[in-house]
């Protein structure tokens, strides 16, 4: 066989003649392109002098020259590029074609007469008929032939094949990532950003062909797009080309879609495959199909549309044999066998497919893997050009798309784009002065559905209603013949499936596209199909819209995001790529009258089905969502176009959307920024590994919400960066800026940092592992400069030379603003102060006095590390060092210097630097001593800190100034004048064995130190002896305040030997040995000022240690706390200790906590407690918090306590228990809770219980308690020795309280009991109340909690217990009266004269039962305390308790929180308050005023000044009441606590408030959370602060506090020394405002509480308050959500250890 297209002999040179003058006239338009595409086919030194060349045309001749000069071959290929690569007018194509000698024999021979192509036909073999026969073919199909064909029919034809073609952008990836796209196309993968290789890179369709050679070898080339980004067009315009001979390294092309393999039902072989389903050889098929298996290299097979494939791609169960020519398969082991090379072997497959699930055996077998992008903005701009060709409207058009950035994005999918014209199109034709188009897709697809009916029944036909009325039925049709399709996964119809009118509606409209279907070489059959497959998904959209058969339910079920990720094997909704997102666009109001013409329902049935869709959008909101999701839920809300659904999901998504390698369009990012801008709070985008081009950037101009934004690709290059930049401005909320692990070198750097210095709020910029190397240092700082607000430039891991870091050093002392360059190993980073670097305010008054002296201090640090720096370098660092006077902190690295060279160089130290580190540079103990020396000459050091260890430190820092004296081992040379005098110098070493002889050559060293206040040592391994000699120093040491000795192991002889250093040294005040590890000595003053405390804790220390400590402790007698807790002392230790005490006179707390103490020691302890006169209070825990502490004094005292808790004791303990208490009279108060007390042992504790003279206060909580019977425990009460004045049972705590005082002459109890039992039952119980009453006489407290009480009960409390003459104090709280109720009670309160104060809480009183209490209220005229807290009084009850309040000019307090007062009976209430001029607290929170209620209260409460305590929360009294409040603030001075939280105060109201608190100098508690202040407020409050010296609590839970807010704030609470409790949970706080709270702590030596729960803080805010807490003394409650094992790392072993006296109270951890 000869091979075909046996070439005419042309004469080439006659041919380019031909095609020239129309190509010069063609690419005299693209002058650069040509010159561009010329360096393939052309070496560079030919190209040389076309630059001087200005005429365009001259220059394509001169190229053209050149092209032709360099042979036949050269001009071949770049002819055939150029056919390939634009879309030549078809005359000169054909010329240019034929000047290549190719295909000009095809059009030659298509263009003959029938006669002569009879003649050719017989010279031509099989093979080269046959592929004669596939170019008419595919021509008739594809190409020219068919667009000329159908040129009449233009406006009938479908989507595909109106559209002009344009090129699409295509991107080449390597094929080791298609894995990852396929298995998880739409979940993140691993978040590291791809390496840099892995960058796509632009490609042309030409360039997929290049490598196609006879090498026996299969290529598979894969092309995946999203949808509607011109595949399947691509496919077809490739048919076609190559029909027109612009690939002529293929014989044969076959095209093959899956939608229609779908349609094949039983298997084929190969050649049935390529002859029966795409076309037949006219003959001889056998010789064709042998032609074809001999040449197979130059067949290409297409594959279009994988993704459509409805069958079972897992071709693990095939066959093991392989396949074979004659073996019957089915489509997919016939793909298989073609993609692996087993049949047709070296044949190019090329496969497309959206960006889902690929079968296993693809993975490894492709070649080339590129995704098809669709359209940039020029190719957008060609496209539309082309389609308004005709029209004088064509720029209009562009210009309308060039404005609006929305619409703009969505053009960049061919579908869309084409879409979008006809809608442009169409409005122009009719308004051509004001054009408003659709938002959404789906509202397009609605136009365009419209505007199709409109073209072809014309305006006539009357307006878009009555056309939608008429063609109603096919419509609906058409609805349910697209959703029956997909869920049957059907995208083929046959005329069978279709009814006639439905037929002819579609096609006449251009919804359907009819064509040929294949099953069998028999006649084919007709099929539809809908134009794309995303109009059938908004058809079967909108089928569930309107059909009246779908309820809410089903829409549910057919509504989830969740069916587009499957897994790859999994095929449930292969076919609904867009669904979700059109049912999401019918839901919007805008759709909502289309669809009830439509569904002839009314708009209520309508908005129903729209709800049911919002809903679900706002469920999935707030799930679990990978980056891909996030990005379609943002198109389903976007679609919506409701603001307040956009406003919902863009608070559930707030805080950090994170995006990790997946690919993002315009379209994306645009849906992205919608959701953003809707929500309420600034938030942080996180890129990482995404393919985006660089419309995307553009894109994001308009978000502005974004406070963060991080990219992180090797993607990112330049030319991102630029893109990027033009985008900066328009983000006016961005602080802070990444750009990590991409390609942007130092030109890009300079571009983006120039941009970004016109965002003044930006406060970070991170440039970290780009390809940063020659900066222009100069510039980019200047740049920096002018940035008022930033605070951090990382330019890490960019490779940066060692000349660019010292240049960087002396341009960052240069910049004003610049406060530290840290530069270690590759990490480069850049501080500056940021909006703190202006004048300080202290400044301000000296700055207006002397403008010319005063100059603002500025500080900066230095550090350079592991760069291996050279003596030269460090000569350069010295130089740069001493022409800075603002240098703060200066850290080299090493060095290689001796002990020798530092001698020299030490006092070359840069005068102005207030830290140097000279880390690892080889030093000894001889230059430790060295060292040491100089803090006797460099008085203006202050804290030296040495480190012998694997790493050596030396690291010194000074204050302002460094002075050095005139010593005749130094030179005589004074650096610099001190502004001031030194406060102190501390000494550090640590990892450095020091024996007891290098010990004293230190100390003596040391002594000469006139200014040294701190020694630490830490892991010294220092001896008992060692020790011993350090010890002995002490008196020497006359200015020291602290020694300490760290991770130093202690035997207990030498834990011994630090507490007797007591009395070595009269300046001690504490010594803490801890864990037998840690030893901290506390030095004061010479003179003796205050006591001492010794802390010997977790050391080991047992009874033999004990004699030796006594004789310690006996030497001191001024004693404040001795703690030996957590040691093993035992009951023989407890003993041993208590007899030496006993002995010893002195004033002090002993803890003895966790020493292993049984019931029997305990015993013990409370017989020394009854019989010692210097033992005042015993406190002892024996449960886990195994508590023990006893309280001394060395004179008489008045109280003696003893308190006892889970003890465990059994009968013969308590047995013995008693007896021991019957010994002790002095006793003052006993607490026993839950110690196993029965009832009758508590009867024989009472009778044990005496005292000679005054009162006894006995508490008993233990569980029976909230059993028995109020006559029970009254029965138990009458049992006490002695007269009752106080009786408390509060069974909701289990307790039994009662107070006695003791006569001189007591009764014999046992002898009244014995009577009783004799008598009878009603007897017993008139005997019973003769006793109370007699017992009770004295009785002046009365509170009963969570009591019922009977009829009998009820009777002795109203007629025996509250006629009492002396009762002054009752409560009955949470109780019931049964079956009399609370009017029996009321009325016994009549009887209550000498009542103080009534608590009648949590008692249901409603507004009757207040009008028998006033009655009551009216014959108590010494009332001070009023609590009527958790009731139901209204209005009228308040009315009526206000009038009688008025004649009580005693009242001091009043509680009516949480009833259901409103604005009458409170301004009834208000009318009262003015004459209450002893008023101390008022209480009327959570009631039901309004604004104007609460303003006339505040009127009235100017009045009250002695008010102490004002609580008005939760009553929404909003700005004004707080205005009016600010007002009344300055005459309550007397004011100790205010609550607010929960009023509705805004920023107005804070502001007022805020700024008048400071007027109430008292106060110690503020409570304002949970109401939304504003920045504003905050920071005023921030100012006030300093002026509230007692402030001990304040709550501002809730009250949006940022990081902004927080410098001020902690400014503020350094400045109050009584602060105890902070409360800042649920705000924005982040780890910025965590590091400013932390710095304020170390002062707040009082603080026990803080809660920062619910707020943004990371590790690396959490980190430093775990710092700075370690530093507060009294902390012993934190709740936070932040990982506990960071906190607990750095602050349990300091909270265990804190100074505190009562040691069972631990620290509490809350999350």
């Amino acid at each position: 066989m000869q091979p075909p297209f046996q070439k005419d002999d042309l004469d080439l040179e006659a041919a380019i003649a031909n095609a020239r003058p129309q190509l010069v006239e063609f690419l005299s338009h693209h002058p650069d392109w040509l010159l561009t595409t010329s360096q393939r086919f052309l070496p560079g030194t030919a190209l040389k002098g076309l630059d001087s060349i200005a005429d365009h045309r001259e220059k394509v001749s001169a190229l053209l020259d050149l092209l032709e000069e360099a042979g036949t071959a050269t001009w071949k290929q770049f002819a055939q590029y150029l056919c390939m690569n634009y879309d030549l007018p078809l005359d000169l194509e054909i010329l240019l074609i034929s000047s290549t000698g190719e295909g000009c024999g095809r059009r030659h021979r298509r263009s003959s007469s029938v006669s002569d192509k009879d003649v050719k036909k017989q010279r031509l073999d099989p093979a080269e008929e046959y592929q004669h026969l596939l170019i008419d073919y595919i021509l008739q199909r594809y190409g020219s032939r068919r667009a000329a064909g159908a040129a009449a029919q233009e406006q009938m034809q479908p989507l595909a094949f109106n559209q002009a073609f344009v090129n699409l952008v295509i991107r080449q990836s390597k094929a080791s990532r298609l894995k990852e796209r396929t298995d998880k196309p739409r979940e993140d993968v691993a978040g590291a950003p791809e390496p840099e290789e892995c960058a796509d890179t632009a490609v042309q369709v030409s360039d997929l062909f290049r490598s196609v050679v006879p090498s026996g070898t299969t290529k598979v080339i894969f092309l995946f797009g999203k949808p509607g980004t011109g595949k399947t067009m691509l496919m077809h315009r490739i048919c076609q080309k190559w029909a027109e001979g612009v690939l002529p390294q293929f014989l044969f092309t076959f095209l093959f879609e899956f939608r229609q393999l779908n349609l094949l039902k039983r298997k084929l072989t190969l050649k049935e495959l390529l002859f029966d389903l795409f076309l037949q050889p006219e003959d001889s098929p056998d010789a064709v199909f042998q032609y074809l298996l001999e040449n197979a290299w130059r067949t290409l097979i297409i594959f279009d549309g994988l993704d459509e494939f409805a069958a079972d791609m897992d071709m693990s169960s095939s066959c093991k044999g392989g396949p074979t020519l004659t073996s019957h398969m089915s489509i997919s082991e016939l793909f298989a066998g073609l993609c692996r090379g087993k049949l047709l072997r070296g044949c190019t497959v090329l496969v497309t497919s959206r960006p889902k699930r690929l079968p296993d055996f693809l993975l490894n077998t492709v070649d080339l893997l590129a995704e098809i992008w669709g359209f940039d903005h020029e190719k957008v701009e060609e496209y539309v050009s082309r389609y308004f060709h005709q029209h004088s409207f064509k720029e209009q058009a562009i210009a309308h798309l060039k404005n609006n950035t929305k619409l703009l994005s969505m053009c960049l999918i061919p579908a869309l784009c084409y879409v979008v014209c006809i809608c442009l199109e169409y409005l122009l034709l009719k308004h051509q002065m004001s054009v408003e188009l659709p938002q959404t897709m789906t509202q397009f697809y609605i136009k365009m559905l419209l505007i199709f009916i409109n073209k072809q029944q014309g305006e006539c036909a009357g307006g878009e209603e009555t056309q939608l009325n008429c063609n109603k039925k096919a419509i609906l049709g058409l609805c349910d013949l697209a959703l029956k399709g997909l869920e049957d996964k059907k995208v083929v119809f046959y005329v069978g499936d279709i009814p006639e009118h439905l037929k002819e509606f579609a096609s006449l409209h251009g919804l359907l596209t009819v064509f040929e279907v294949k099953t069998s070489g028999t006649c084919p059959e007709t099929g539809y199909a809908f134009v794309h497959l995303s109009l059938q998904e908004f058809f079967a959209a909108l089928c569930l819209m309107v059909s009246k058969k779908v309820d809410k339910n089903y829409l549910k079920k057919k509504f989830s995001l969740k069916s587009k990720w499957t897994s790859k094997n999994e095929a449930k909704t292969e076919f609904m790529e867009s669904f979700h997102i059109f049912l999401s666009g019918l839901s919007s109001k805008e759709c909502r009258t289309f669809l009830m013409l439509l569904a002839e329902q009314d708009a209520a049935w309508v908005q129903d089905k729209q709800d049911t869709i919002l809903q679900s959008l706002k469920k999935l909101a707030a799930t679990h969502l990978t980056g891909p999701k996030v990005i379609e839920l943002c198109h389903c809300t976007f679609e919506t176009q409701d603001l307040k659904v956009a406003q919902h999901i863009g608070s559930l998504l707030n805080f950090k959307y994170e995006f990790k390698n997946f690919r993002l369009t315009a379209l994306d990012m645009s849906a992205l920024v919608f959701v953003v801008n809707s929500g309420q709070n600034l938030t942080h985008l996180d890129f990482a590994g995404c393919v985006m081009d660089i419309d995307c950037s553009e894109v994001l101009a308009s978000c502005k919400n974004v406070e963060h934004l991080s990219f992180r690709s090797r993607r990112c290059g330049d030319d991102f960066a630029a893109a990027l930049s033009k985008s900066l401005q328009g983000m006016g909320s961005l602080k802070k800026l990444e750009l990590t692990g991409g390609s942007i070198t130092a030109e890009g750097m300079t571009n983006l940092v120039q941009a970004s210095s016109q965002c003044l709020q930006l406060e970070e910029v991170n440039l970290q592992d780009n390809r940063i190397r020659d900066l222009e240092v100069k510039r980019v700082m200047d740049l920096f400069s002018r940035m008022e607000k930033l605070k951090k430039i990382d330019l890490s891991n960019n490779s940066l030379s060692l000349n660019t870091v010292l240049i960087l050093a002396k341009e960052v002392i240069a910049c004003q603003n610049a406060t530290e360059l840290h530069v270690r190993k590759d990490t480069v980073m850049i501080y500056f102060s940021g909006p703190s670097g202006k004048v300080p305010r202290s400044l301000d008054l000296k700055w207006e006095e002397n403008k010319e002296h005063v100059i603002p201090t500025r500080h900066v640090k230095l550090c350079l590390q592991d760069r291996s720096l050279s003596s030269q370098h460090a000569k350069e660092i010295v130089a740069i060092l001493q022409s800075c006077p603002c240098l703060s902190e200066v850290e080299e690295e090493p060095m290689s210097s001796t002990d020798d060279q530092q001698y020299g160089e030490e006092n070359q130290t840069p005068t102005a630097s207030k830290k140097i580190r000279l880390n690892d540079n080889q030093i000894s103990l001889k230059s430790v001593f060295f060292l040491a020396q100089s803090l006797s000459t460099l008085e203006h050091i202050k804290t030296m800190n040495l480190s012998l260890g694997h790493t050596q430190v030396v690291h010194l820092t000074f204050w302002k100034r460094i002075r050095v004296r005139n010593t005749s081992r130094w030179r005589s040379s004074v650096l610099a004048h001190p502004k001031q005098i030194a406060k102190g110098q501390c000494f550090r070493l640590r990892d450095c064995r020091v024996g007891p002889e290098d010990v004293t050559r230190l100390c003596q060293i040391l002594a000469q130190c006139p200014k040294l206040t701190e020694i630490a040592l830490s892991g010294n391994s220092l001896s008992d002896q060692s020790i011993e000699r350090l010890l002995s120093f002490l008196p020497y040491l006359c200015h020291l305040t602290l020694l300490s000795i760290r991770s130093n192991t202690f035997s207990p002889h030498c834990s011994v030997l630090l507490i007797n250093s007591i009395n070595l040294c009269e300046r001690i005040r504490m010594v803490e040995v801890r864990s037998s590890e840690n030893a901290f000595l506390h030095l004061g003053e010479n003179i003796r000022s205050r006591k001492t405390s010794c802390r010997l804790t977790d050391c080991a220390i047992g009874q033999g240690q004990i004699d030796e400590l006594c004789r310690v402790l006996e030497q001191h007698g001024w004693l404040a706390e001795v703690d030996f807790s957590r040691n093993q002392l035992g009951d023989e230790g407890l003993r041993c200790l208590l007899d030496h005490l006993h002995q010893v006179p002195i004033t002090c707390s002993l803890n003895l906590s966790h020493n292993r103490i049984s019931q029997d020691g305990v015993l013990h302890l409370i017989n020394a407690f009854a019989t010692s006169g210097n033992t005042t209070e015993v406190q002892v825990s024996l449960c886990s918090k195994a508590t023990l502490i006893i309280k001394l004094t060395s004179s008489d005292h008045p109280r003696k306590i003893l308190r006892l808790s889970e003890c465990n004791f059994q009968p013969e303990h308590l047995e013995k228990l008693c007896l021991l208490l019957e010994k002790c009279t002095g006793l003052t108060e006993y607490i026993s809770s839950n110690n196993n007390v029965t009832v009758q042992a508590a009867e024989r504790l009472l009778h044990s219980l005496r005292k000679n003279l005054g009162p006894l206060k006995i508490s008993i909580e233990e569980p029976w308690v909230c059993k028995e019977s109020v006559t029970n425990l009254l029965e138990l009460a009458v049992q006490a020795c002695g007269n009752i004045t106080e009786i408390t049972i509060c069974k909701d705590k289990t307790l039994f309280q009662l107070g006695v005082r003791f006569p001189r002459c007591l009764e014999k109890v046992e002898s009244v009991v014995s009577r009783l039992n004799l008598y009878k039952p009603e007897i017993k119980h008139a005997c019973f109340c003769q006793r109370v009453c007699e017992k009770c006489a004295q009785l002046q407290e009365l509170r009963w909690s969570h009591v019922e009480l009977h009829n009998d009960e009820a009777e002795m409390l109203v007629k025996i217990l509250l006629p009492l003459p002396q009762l002054k104090k009752f409560g009955l709280t949470s109780s019931s009266i049964m079956p009399t109720g609370i009017d029996y009670l009321i009325t016994g309160l009549q009887n209550c004269q000498a009542i103080e104060e009534l608590n009648l809480g949590h008692m249901k009183l409603s507004s009757a039962a207040i009008t028998k209490l006033v009655l009551a209220l009216r014959e108590m005229p010494s009332l001070k305390r009023l609590i009527l807290n958790h009731n139901s009084i209204g209005n009228d009850g308040c009315s009526k308790l206000a009038g009688t309040l008025r004649n009580m000019h005693y009242m001091e307090e009043i509680n009516l929180s949480h009833n259901k007062i409103g604005d009458p009976g409170l301004i009834n209430l208000a009318a009262v308050l003015l004459e209450m001029e002893n008023l101390k607290r008022i209480d009327l929170s959570g009631n039901s005023p309004s604004p104007a209620g609460g303003e006339k209260l505040m009127e009235a409460l100017a009045y009250c000044k002695r008010i102490e305590e004002l609580l008005l929360s939760r009553n929404v009294f909003g700005d004004g009441t707080a205005v009016k409040l600010a007002v009344c603030l300055p005459h309550m001075t007397n004011l100790k606590i205010l609550h607010l939280q929960n009023n509705n105060i805004g920023p107005a109201g804070g502001m007022e408030l805020a700024r008048a608190l400071v007027s109430c100098g008292l106060l110690e508690e503020i409570s304002l959370s949970e109401n939304d202040l504003g920045e504003g407020s905050i920071h005023a409050l921030s100012e006030g602060l300093p002026c509230l010296e007692h402030l001990q609590k304040i709550d501002l839970k809730l009250c949006g506090i940022t990081d902004d807010a927080s410098k001020s704030l902690s400014h503020g609470f350094r400045q109050c020394p009584s602060m105890e409790e902070i409360i800042l949970s649920w705000n924005a706080l982040g780890d910025r405002g965590a590091q400013e709270l932390a710095s304020a702590l170390p002062g707040m030596e009082k603080l026990k509480m803080l809660d920062l729960e619910k707020n943004r803080i990371g590790a690396c805010g959490a980190t430093k308050l775990a710092e700075e807490l370690a530093k507060c003394p009294e902390i012993q409650f934190i709740r936070s959500c932040l990982q506990m094992q960071i906190f607990l790392a750095a602050i349990r072993g300091r909270v265990w250890h804190k100074r505190q006296r009562d040691q069972y109270q631990k620290v509490s951890w809350c999350c």
